[in-house]
């Protein structure tokens, strides 16, 4: 809730109250997505070493609570950098041990259905935090940084909720969790081929996946009032969480390459409608659309890392694997920003869809299966 309150206005923030532009906003989400990739990794590693995940999932919620309100006080486009790139290192911090403790409660034939109920419920935040958004816009009408300083309260809320969650001792055993000595001190070469051929398939992807703050600018452009903007996204996480458990169960049933495959054929189909609709009303629907694209693939992403990896190494392959989208986050941001202000937001659009449709044949491609149709997992 406190983080999406404040996202969706960012592109708003950055280009009509700091006087920026779209390279700016490129150079910023990009930024801040690829300032927690290393932490990501180093954070997946020690809860595989130290055998813990909770005290980690805690200090990085910590961090992006106590900084997220900052934005309030910002009055230059670089100092909101430095904003957004301290709360994406918390997020750095915390994501890939809470994967990992997400991967020990579930079981192997369970794994889709977890990681799907997750992100659902994280939408359900993202839903809820635009709307009190707009709410509070439409009674205090520009009065964004009130609104920024506000987010603090969910911050603190999410903080101490954490210290409510379970974390069975040694961290990373759970009822997936097998023998695996050798791997238990999260070293990367351990890691299965398999789970390398996706991560490349998954980055090819990602070089696409641009910030989604680009959709929203491209929104914006087209007439979108602002007070609305919150809104959409409000609407976009109705969408998210009403079909990511369903995706994670599908891919539990059907396997995750089919699910994965047509979560990234919806993004390349919607971006391009951003790159051929100008009306407000279409960008609106293809927008809408684009939440599909979540439901199916993000939370099968993470099943099909928990198929492949060891449990003793679940927290390292979930730091590489979110630090390679990371990097990946920030290619495509920067180039995003560029070819739009070279090219227009058309050409920028369209090449993202072309990445993703490259992605998808890739996968069928590169990513072998078994018979039955389910990935091949780690002990094969």
């Amino acid at each position: 809730m406190g983080s999406e309150a404040i996202y969706p206005l960012l592109p708003l923030y950055l280009t009509r109250v700091l006087g920026a532009g779209a390279v700016s906003l490129g150079v910023i989400e990009g930024a801040a997505e690829a300032a927690n990739s290393f932490l990501k990794i180093l954070s997946g590693h020690f809860s595989d070493r130290w055998r813990v995940r909770k005290p980690i999932v805690i200090a990085g919620y910590s961090l992006s609570s106590a900084v997220r309100p900052l934005v309030a006080l910002v009055a230059t486009w670089p100092q909101l950098l430095a904003v957004r790139v301290a709360d994406r290192v918390g997020k750095g911090i915390r994501g890939a041990p809470r994967d990992a403790l997400l991967a020990a409660a579930a079981t192997p034939s369970t794994r889709g259905r977890v990681f799907g109920f997750h992100r659902a419920m994280d939408h359900v935040g993202a839903m809820t935090g635009p709307l009190l958004a707009s709410l509070f816009l439409f009674a205090f009408p520009g009065q964004y940084r009130w609104l920024f300083a506000c987010t603090i309260v969910p911050g603190l809320v999410a903080v101490w909720l954490l210290f409510l969650v379970p974390e069975q001792r040694g961290g990373a055993a759970g009822p997936s969790a097998g023998t695996d000595a050798p791997a238990a001190h999260g070293s990367w070469r351990a890691l299965p081929s398999r789970y390398y051929a996706v991560l490349v398939v998954v980055l090819v992807f990602t070089l696409g996946n641009s910030a989604d703050a680009f959709l929203l600018l491209r929104l914006s452009d087209r007439g979108v009032a602002p007070a609305f903007i919150p809104l959409l996204w409000a609407a976009l996480h109705v969408v998210k969480a009403a079909t990511s458990m369903w995706g994670g169960v599908l891919s539990d049933r059907w396997g995750r390459r089919p699910i994965i495959g047509a979560g990234w054929m919806v993004y390349a189909v919607v971006y391009l409608g951003f790159a051929t609709t100008s009306a407000a009303p279409g960008l609106i629907a293809w927008f809408l659309v684009y939440g599909l694209y979540f439901g199916l693939a993000e939370g099968t992403e993470r099943a099909l890392v928990a198929d492949l990896a060891p449990p003793s190494l679940r927290g390292t392959s979930f730091g590489i694997f979110n630090a390679a989208t990371g990097v990946g986050a920030l290619a495509a941001s920067l180039v995003f920003g560029l070819v739009w202000k070279a090219a227009g937001a058309a050409a920028a659009f369209a090449m993202g869809a072309a990445l993703a449709l490259l992605a998808s044949v890739l996968l069928f491609v590169l990513v072998r299966e078994t018979a039955d149709g389910r990935p091949l997992t780690a002990n094969g």
